[in-house]
């Protein structure tokens, strides 16, 4: 059940994540949600095995969404539309 809350919670967090994320992006919904829940799950994962937080709680919640800026951050560095190779 535990994993079912990373995915949902990680749907908000790519919403929440877009949000914060300057510059204009032309990305869709499902590309959104899914670098929100990768990036709830890598903070997770993380999180947890180093001890920083525990299963919920919203340190939690504030690492999942810096997880999802950090993968966007990525994202939006390798598919830039219109830049040059």
């Amino acid at each position: 059940m535990h994993w079912l809350w990373v995915i949902i919670v990680g749907l908000v967090v790519g919403i929440i994540a877009k949000a914060v994320t300057p510059g204009k992006e032309a990305m869709g919904f499902i590309i959104t949600a899914i670098l929100g829940i990768a990036g709830s799950f890598i903070s997770t994962f993380i999180g947890e095995k180093l001890g920083w937080w525990g299963e919920t709680g919203l340190v939690h919640f504030l690492g999942s969404i810096g997880g999802a800026v950090i993968l966007l951050v990525i994202y939006h560095a390798l598919f830039r539309r219109g830049a040059t190779s």
